[in-house]
C-alpha cells in the first residue's frame, strides 16, 4: 500500500473539507446577514408607503372672511396626494420593495453564485439608497414646513391642527430610513466581502 497516497488523499479530504467549512462558515454568516438585511429592506419599504398611503385626517377649521363677522367653519381634509413630495416618496418607496422582492428572488434562484448578478445586485442596493434618501428628503422638506410654517411666504403651520396625519407621516418617513440604512448595510457587506476576497 502506497502510504504517501494514502496521506496525500487524506490531506487533500481533510484540506477540501476544512475549506468548505471556512466557505460555509465565513460565507454563510455573511449570506445570512445579508437575507436579513433584505428581508427587513423588502418589509420596512413595504410598510412605509402603506402606512403613508392611508393617512387621512378631516377636521373643522375656522376659516375668517371678513373680520367684522365670525369665522366659517369648514371641513378640510388633509391627504397625502395632495403633496408631490409624499407622492414621490410612496413611489420610490414603492421602487425600492419592488426591487428588495425581486433582488431576494434571484439571490435565492441562483444561491448567490454568480458574479457579476452579484455586482450588479450591489450597483442597484446603491442606487436604491439614493433613491429612498431623496424621496426622504422630499417628504421631510415638506413636513418641516407643515410643522414649523414659512412665515416669509404667509405659509401657516398645519401639524397643529392635523395632528394625527403629521404623526402618522412621520411614522413612514422613519420607516423608510430603517429602509435605506438596511439598503446601505447591503452596500457595506458587498463591500466588506470584496475586500476580503482581494487580500
Amino acid at each position: 500500500m502506497d502510504t504517501h497516497n494514502f496521506n496525500g488523499g487524506t490531506m487533500g479530504v481533510v484540506e477540501g473539507e476544512s475549506r468548505e467549512r471556512e466557505l460555509i462558515g465565513g460565507g454563510g454568516g455573511m449570506r445570512c446577514s445579508e437575507f436579513g438585511l433584505r428581508v427587513s429592506a423588502f418589509a420596512l419599504t413595504l410598510v412605509a408607503p402603506i402606512v403613508l398611503g392611508v393617512d387621512k385626517q378631516t377636521k373643522v377649521v375656522p376659516v375668517p372672511v371678513v373680520s367684522t363677522l365670525p369665522p366659517l367653519n369648514i371641513a378640510v381634509t388633509a391627504n397625502w396626494h395632495y403633496l408631490s413630495a409624499f407622492v414621490y416618496f410612496v413611489v420610490t418607496n414603492t421602487i425600492a420593495c419592488t426591487y428588495a422582492a425581486l433582488s431576494l428572488v434571484l439571490i435565492l434562484a441562483t444561491r448567490g453564485g454568480k458574479k457579476g448578478l452579484a455586482l450588479t445586485i450591489t450597483i442597484l442596493d446603491l442606487v436604491m439608497v439614493a433613491l429612498l434618501f431623496s424621496g426622504e428628503g422630499a417628504a421631510a422638506a415638506v413636513g418641516i414646513i407643515g410643522y414649523k410654517g414659512y412665515s416669509h411666504v404667509q405659509w401657516n403651520k398645519l401639524c397643529n391642527v392635523f395632528e394625527e396625519f403629521c404623526h402618522q407621516g412621520v411614522a413612514a418617513l422613519v420607516l423608510s430610513l430603517l429602509g435605506s440604512v438596511a439598503f446601505f448595510l447591503l452596500v457595506v457587506l458587498a463591500t466588506l466581502n470584496l475586500h476580503k476576497k482581494c487580500k
